[in-house]
């Protein structure tokens, strides 16, 4: 289990964020989720192999493509494509600070392959709970 305080720090201090099988599709937990981010603030860079726009925004075909690094991976993906793309993180040339699978995503693979790198993994949890829940001043403040 993560420690709070430690999250609470790193997701004041994300920036960018990446959102690995983004859709805009009302009534999705990827677009709930996408637009409170984008709404407290967070740069977000959707990442689809197919959508060339998400929310108003490029979307890249996968995390090699973005135009520059994000401190967050946020994915969308069923577990078994997780391991995937905790490979695609480790052969960027930059790292996250955090690998995060939504609620009823868990990987023990991808969690192993990024363990010894020092990212954060986080599993099962919805990032829009949890930041809204840490950081609730930064939930009213905006949009």
């Amino acid at each position: 289990m993560q420690d709070h305080k430690e999250l609470r720090s790193q997701l004041e201090q994300a920036r960018r964020i990446a959102i690995v099988g983004a859709k805009d599709k009302p009534g999705q937990a990827v677009d709930r989720v996408g637009r409170y981010l984008m709404d407290v603030g967070y740069e977000i860079y959707p990442v689809h192999p197919v959508r060339k726009t998400v929310w108003g925004l490029t979307a890249y075909p996968d995390l090699a493509s973005l135009p520059c690094p994000v401190d967050i991976v946020n994915l969308f993906r069923a577990p078994q494509y997780c391991p995937d793309h905790a490979r695609e993180v480790l052969a960027l040339p930059w790292k996250p600070t955090i690998f995060w699978m939504q609620l009823g995503i868990q990987s023990p693979e991808a969690r192993v392959l990024l363990f010894p790198t020092g990212i954060t993994v986080i599993e099962d949890a919805c990032i829009m709970v949890d930041h809204a829940h840490l950081l609730p001043n930064a939930a009213k403040t905006q949009g």
